[in-house]
């Protein structure tokens, strides 16, 4: 079955949780572009910070064995505005993880960070593509800059590497 939710709502997110009952919940919805979540920051405190609070509380309260959260490498010494919300995003699933293994069953809380997932939508290399066939210059944020890149197929696993440490891991 095919669900639309928003992750701002509360409710919403639990009655979802709560009517399929998962066992493992993998939280990827974000807003992750940079100019525009640097320009609308409450709406990106709304869905990357109390969205994820909600999709949290929600595996929480609904026993769902583990939720990963699918992050950024932007949380990493945030220095904008999606940095920030992520990293906050992702306090707050490390805490209810601290809270939760004092449980024998507690919900597991994980984290993956995702620089540019190479053919995924949002990536930068179509934009450097263009930019090269255009003869240049390929724009970067910053001269100091360093982007990672991974492949689809990297992703993947390391979003079913931390699902599996997370369930098996006392720290």
């Amino acid at each position: 079955d095919s669900v639309l939710a928003d992750v701002t709502c509360q409710k919403r997110i639990h009655h979802v949780i709560a009517g399929f009952k998962p066992e493992l919940v993998f939280h990827a919805a974000a807003l992750k572009h940079v100019p525009l979540v640097e320009e609308n920051p409450s709406q990106a405190s709304l869905t990357n910070i109390i969205g994820t609070r909600n999709v949290a509380d929600a595996c929480r309260a609904c026993g769902v064995k583990v939720m990963l959260l699918i992050s950024t490498d932007k949380a990493i010494n945030p220095s904008s505005a999606m940095g920030a919300t992520k990293r906050l995003a992702e306090c707050y699933c490390q805490s209810l993880d601290i809270l939760e293994r004092q449980k024998p069953a507690g919900t597991r809380y994980a984290s993956v960070r995702f620089g540019n997932v190479l053919g995924s939508s949002g990536s930068v290399v179509p934009l450097f593509k263009r930019q090269i066939k255009k003869g240049g210059p390929v724009t970067l944020t910053h001269p100091d800059m360093t982007r990672y890149f991974m492949t689809v197929h990297e992703a993947v696993e390391l979003v079913l590497q931390a699902t599996v440490f997370s369930q098996h891991s006392s720290m």
